[in-house]
């Protein structure tokens, strides 16, 4: 068996390394702010004996042929913008390299015309996001130790971040809950992208985004700019990378987590248009077949598939459909247990599904030179069914069995994102937008476990925990401006506001940013942010009965959780590979739900499981929170064959 496994991955190496040992590099060169192509702007390729460049065409795009197999660093310039170097860009021989590069137009009037080469991989991709924010790429995600191909794991590498249980992949951000996390993918927030996922929560075992289709990506954890919202924690802010526009390309591939992977792109037409899409199948049941150690008998199985399909850019503007959907179910029986089992029982069965889907159009339409909207219009899934069931005297002649849990969730997602960029100047750039999203519920759990009889039918009376068949929605708005003052100082201001129809709630959040480069190289940056979340449904929607046995929501009611973070933050770039940062923050944190007499009950604690607390009923909004601490982070990206990520954490987390 081991050697049939082996089989495919021989026959991959022998057909990629039989092949030439050069490779096309190409790519897109674009406005940071306004996101319009630059024409003639140059890259080039130092190839030690010299140089090798080409310029950018009417559309922006550029193609680098015969370049050698390895890692190369390219230089970007144009005329009246800040150059950059992109550093250790892995080139193979089994796929074109494909770079959508963002140039920075510089506010200050060039009198001699001096290239130099910075390195800004430490710079996320929203050029309004200046603090607690870093970009993220494919690469990393792969290499990272622990990141088992995981963008949460990834995340846990970094300083501030901590996972609380490896057999999850929740993160805990300066000491936040997980459930603070938003997810966003295209532009629109998505639910929880996990396989073996639950209601409410933000993790899961297995990762179900394929990091081979991400794009350089943000992740960002504190005083986020106020396009994010209903987040208290931190942001991943992703988004799929395009096909190949030239040629089509195949790649099949085993891994011990993500499983067999199969993905193809290439040219759906002659316009500019491409296709992405890959699958990928469990491969964790071969390996218990192997008899290797899982952590229990059952064998999970999962799949998920990704696709992007983007059209050419036309008179009505240029449209692009992504989705992303995954399935996986477990199955944990009494009879096959063992001592080692870390999640099943002797005497109980349970079977776990869950289901997870995302599908949307972006449309992204140029006003004028300046001005770009962009519309992205989505519907999403999410399902999770928890069967359980109880064995009574075991093995003897009157053996019994019930069924003492049973979990339906569905929630089903609607979502509409708009928002308007225009580039006034070198200085001066502005966003608006809304963001409405409609949740259609379909909710039901049930418990009948160490319940009395009251009915007298021989079995426990079920208790509903909470039982919901009805929609709601979430409205968002915001609007923030970002203004360079001069090259050394730079100024981000906007506003954000949301509203929940459920139960009437809203809240109005000021976030301001200010980045001071006194130094080359050197940066101080200042934030500030008010953010605010929705309690976590299975909390909000608890059920209680009153005296007279009427069935209350006594949650219901409950605010958002309110949050303020203060950051001060110094960044310094220690060469063309290596960067230093240091950042201290402080984020108070209240209309935190508690229980209505004194308790050590908080939400501040609670979404790193599977479940959530079901007896927590009566809660009110007089909770308090705070975290602060002080980050240090020393990074070398790769280069001349290694890399280096060092971090250290000192804080406080506290609730009352």
């Amino acid at each position: 068996m081991k050697k049939l496994l082996l089989l495919p991955v021989l026959i991959l190496f022998a057909i990629i390394t039989g092949f030439g040992q050069t490779q096309v590099v190409k790519g897109t060169i674009l406005d940071k702010q306004s996101e319009m192509p630059l024409i003639g702007a140059s890259i080039v390729w130092d190839n030690g004996d010299g140089a090798v460049g080409t310029v950018t065409d009417i559309d922006g795009t550029f193609r680098l042929e015969n370049i050698p197999v390895g890692r190369h660093a390219f230089k970007i310039s144009y005329l009246g913008y800040v150059p950059l170097t992109l550093p250790n860009i892995v080139v193979t021989a089994g796929k074109e390299v494909i770079l959508n590069i963002s140039l920075e137009e510089s506010i200050e009037a060039l009198q001699e015309v001096v290239v130099t080469a910075t390195v800004d991989k430490d710079k996320p991709q929203n050029e309004l996001a200046t603090v607690s924010a870093r970009q993220f790429s494919l690469e990393e995600v792969n290499r990272y130790s622990g990141g088992r191909s995981d963008v949460a794991r990834l995340a846990g590498n970094f300083a501030g971040v901590s996972t609380p249980d490896d057999s999850r992949n929740d993160i805990v951000i300066r000491g936040n809950s997980p459930t603070g996390v938003l997810w966003r993918l295209e532009g629109i927030p998505i639910p929880n992208p996990n396989h073996f996922s639950t209601f409410g929560t933000t993790g899961g075992p297995v990762s179900a985004l394929n990091p081979n289709l991400l794009r350089n990506s943000d992740f960002l954890t504190s005083a986020f700019p106020s396009e994010y919202g209903n987040a208290l924690a931190g942001v991943f802010d992703l988004g799929f990378r395009s096909g190949n526009k030239d040629e089509h390309e195949f790649m099949v591939q085993m891994g011990a987590v993500s499983g067999l992977e199969a993905m193809a792109e290439g040219p759906i037409d002659n316009k500019g248009g491409s296709y992405l899409v890959a699958g990928r199948y469990s491969f964790v049941g071969f390996a218990s077949d192997l008899g290797l150690p899982i952590g229990t008998n059952a064998s999970p199985n999962y799949q998920d598939l990704a696709f992007k399909i983007d059209f050419a850019n036309g008179k009505a503007g240029k449209f692009t459909l992504f989705g992303l959907g995954g399935l996986s179910d477990i199955d944990f029986l009494h009879d096959e247990v063992d001592d080692a089992d870390l999640f099943a029982a002797p005497d109980e069965d349970a079977f776990a599904k869950s289901r997870f889907g995302v599908a949307g159009i972006r449309h992204n339409l140029i006003l004028n030179e300046n001005t770009y909207l962009r519309t992205v219009i989505g519907t999403s899934t999410s399902q999770n069914r928890f069967e359980n069931d109880r064995y009574f005297n075991l093995g003897e002649e009157n053996e019994d069995v019930i069924r003492i849990t049973d979990v339906n969730n569905k929630e089903y997602r609607v979502s509409l994102s708009s928002f308007v960029n225009t580039k006034f100047n070198a200085r001066w750039t502005a966003r608006a937008g809304v963001l409405a999203e409609n949740y259609i519920y379909d909710l039901s759990t049930r418990d009948r476990a160490d319940l009395v009889d009251a009915d007298n039918d021989g079995e426990p009376d079920w208790f509903t925990i909470y039982q919901f068949d009805d929609a709601t929605y979430l409205l968002q708005a915001f609007a923030q401006t970002q203004y360079k003052l001069s090259s050394q100082w730079t100024v981000n201001a906007g506003l954000h506001a949301q509203y929940l129809t459920l139960n009437e709630t809203y809240a109005f959040e000021p976030r301001l940013a200010l980045n001071w480069h006194f130094v080359p190289g050197n940066t101080l940056n200042l934030g500030y942010g008010v953010h605010n979340q929705v309690q976590p449904l299975p909390l909000l929607l608890l059920e209680t009965t009153d005296a007279n046995g009427n069935s209350l929501r006594t949650n219901l009611d409950l605010d958002f959780t309110r949050s303020q973070h203060f950051v001060l933050g110094y960044d310094v770039k220690l060469g063309n590979d290596w960067r230093g940062k240091a950042e201290l923050y402080y984020q108070y944190i209240d209309q935190v739900p508690v229980q209505s007499e004194p308790g050590t009950f908080s939400i501040l604690n609670v979404g790193a499981d599977f479940a959530f607390p079901d007896d927590k009923v009566n809660l009110v909004n007089e909770g308090t929170g705070n975290n602060y601490g002080i980050e240090v982070t020393v990074e070398k990206f790769f280069s001349k064959g290694y890399y280096g990520l060092f971090t250290a954490s000192v804080y406080d987390s506290n609730y009352k």
